[in-house]
C-alpha cells in the first residue's frame, strides 16, 4: 500500500484568507436557511418514483403502463421489439431458429408470434426486464429511451415466466424448450446461475425463506388432452433450490399427491399459483381444471378442492382449451384472506373466500389470462386477453370497479415502480 501523501505548510495569503471566509460566510447562510441541520441535499424531483402496473401485450409486442390503484388509467407504452429487425434477420438466416419461431407462433401463439410474455422494473426504476417467447431471450429495454440496455439469449428456443428476487436484484427467466431456468443480474444481463427443472418449466417464485420455486408443466400444445393420454404430457414436477446457491432443496411430484387425494384423474401440471402470506400454504391451477387446489407445505398433502362453474359458452372439447389451460390465472389479498381467479375458458374471473371457498359474483371477462393484486392491495386485477383490455376487481366486492384498454392480447401484469415524471420513452 502506498504511504500516505503529506502537505508542507504554507502560509495563507490574504486573498485567500477572505475567500475561505466568504465561503465560511456562505456555509454558514445555507446552514441557518436548513434550520440548523445537516441533512443531505435531497434527491431532485426526477429522481422520485411513483408505483405501475406493467401490462405485456404479447401479440402486439409491446407493453403498457398503467396507474397501479384508482382508475388504472394508461401513463405510457413502450414498444418492447425495437430490435425486431434484427433478430427476424437472425432468425430467417437459421432454418432451426426459424422452425422453432414458427413453432411458437402455431402452438402456444394461436398463430400469433409472443413478443412479450413477462416484465419487470429494475430497482431505480429506470429500465424494463422483458422475457420475449418468440425471440427466445431476455432484454433489459431503458425506459427513457426506449433502447436496449443489453440481451440475453436463453438457452434452447423459447423464453416464459420470470420472477425478481426479494432484493430486487436478480430476475429467474424460464427457457422452457431446454428445461432450464437462467438466473440474471438484473442490471446487467450477466448469468449468476441456472438450474434444471421438468419439461417446459413454467412459472417462478421466490420466497421469504431464500428459496426459488419452478413449476414445469409438460407438453400443453399436443392434442393428446384426454384424461387416458396423461402420461404423454411429460415430467411435470415442482422444482425447489436454493436461491444462492441454485441447488436443489426439494422436487414435488403432484401426481402422487393428487392421488392420495382421491383425484388421480386430475393433470399434475402446475399452473399459476400463490402463496399465503405466511407461505405455509399454496393454491395452485392444474391443466384442465376449472378450479385450484389448496396444498399444505408441513404436512405435504393436497387438502382442498375447489370446483368453479363452467361458462355457459365453454366448449366441452378439450383439445379447444388454449394450451390446457382451463383457468390461468390466481392472485391473493394481502391479509390472505380473498383468492382471486382467472375462469380463462370460461370467460368470468371470480374473488374466492379462502376460510369457506365459497366464490363471490362471477365477473364477465374475455378470455382472463392472468390475475395479480393492485398496488394498494384493495383490487384483484385481471387482463383480458379476448378483449385487449385490463380490469379491476373489488376484494371486499367481488365487483369490477375500474377497466382501462390495453395492446393486443395482454397477459402478464406486474407491479413496477418507473420514475415519477415517466410519460413514455422519447427516443428509439
Amino acid at each position: 500500500m502506498p504511504a500516505p501523501r503529506t502537505f508542507a505548510h504554507r502560509p495563507r495569503s490574504a486573498s485567500r484568507v477572505r475567500r475561505a471566509g466568504g465561503l465560511l460566510a456562505a456555509a454558514l447562510a445555507l446552514l441557518a436557511a436548513s434550520g440548523g441541520t445537516t441533512a443531505a441535499t435531497p434527491a431532485p424531483a426526477s429522481a422520485a418514483l411513483r408505483e405501475v402496473m406493467f401490462v405485456g401485450n404479447n401479440w402486439d409486442g409491446t407493453a403498457d403502463v398503467i396507474a397501479a390503484r384508482g382508475d388504472f388509467h394508461r401513463i405510457g407504452r413502450v414498444n418492447v421489439i425495437p430490435d425486431k429487425e434484427e433478430r427476424l434477420r437472425e432468425i430467417y438466416l437459421n432454418p432451426v431458429k426459424l422452425a422453432f419461431f414458427l413453432g411458437v407462433r402455431n402452438g402456444p401463439g394461436e398463430g400469433h408470434d409472443q413478443f412479450v410474455d413477462d416484465m419487470y422494473a429494475t430497482p431505480d426504476g429506470g429500465s424494463m426486464v422483458v422475457s420475449r417467447p418468440s425471440f427466445a431471450d431476455v432484454v433489459s429495454l431503458d425506459l427513457r429511451t426506449g433502447r436496449v440496455n443489453w440481451r440475453f439469449p436463453v438457452a434452447g428456443h423459447r423464453s416464459d415466466h420470470m420472477a425478481v428476487s426479494p432484493d430486487g436484484t436478480r430476475v429467474a427467466v424460464s427457457a422452457s424448450t431446454a428445461n432450464t431456468v437462467h438466473v440474471l443480474d438484473i442490471e446487467t444481463g450477466r448469468q449468476v446461475g441456472s438450474f434444471a427443472t421438468g419439461d417446459k418449466p413454467h412459472e417462478n417464485v421466490f420466497t421469504s425463506d431464500g428459496l426459488l420455486w419452478n413449476m414445469s408443466i409438460g407438453e400443453v400444445t399436443t392434442a393428446l388432452d384426454a384424461p387416458w393420454l396423461d402420461w404423454a404430457k411429460g415430467d411435470r414436477r415442482i422444482t425447489v433450490v436454493d436461491a444462492r446457491t441454485f441447488e436443489t432443496v426439494r422436487v414435488i411430484d403432484m401426481r402422487a399427491r393428487l392421488d392420495a387425494f382421491g383425484r388421480s384423474d386430475l393433470s399434475d401440471a402446475v399452473r399459476p399459483v400463490a402463496f399465503t402470506p405466511d407461505e405455509q400454504k399454496l393454491y395452485f391451477q392444474v391443466s384442465f381444471l376449472g378450479g385450484f387446489l389448496e396444498y399444505d407445505l408441513a404436512t405435504d398433502r393436497i387438502t382442498r378442492l375447489k370446483n368453479l362453474p363452467g361458462g355457459p359458452a365453454t366448449d366441452p372439447d378439450r383439445t379447444t382449451w388454449v394450451n390446457d389451460s382451463r383457468h390461468h390465472g390466481l392472485s391473493i389479498s394481502p391479509d390472505g384472506s380473498k383468492l382471486c381467479v382467472a375462469g380463462t375458458m370460461d370467460d368470468y374471473a371470480t374473488v374466492v373466500d379462502r376460510a369457506t371457498l365459497q366464490e363471490g359474483p362471477l365477473v364477465p371477462a374475455a378470455k382472463p389470462y392472468w390475475a395479480t393484486v393492485s398496488g394498494d392491495g384493495r383490487s384483484c386485477v385481471i387482463s383480458e386477453s379476448g378483449s385487449d383490455r385490463v380490469s379491476a376487481i373489488d376484494f371486499a366486492t367481488g365487483r369490477r370497479v375500474a377497466t382501462v384498454e390495453v395492446g393486443d392480447h395482454p397477459q402478464r401484469v406486474r407491479l413496477a415502480r418507473v420514475p415519477a415524471d415517466w410519460t413514455g420513452p422519447t427516443a428509439g
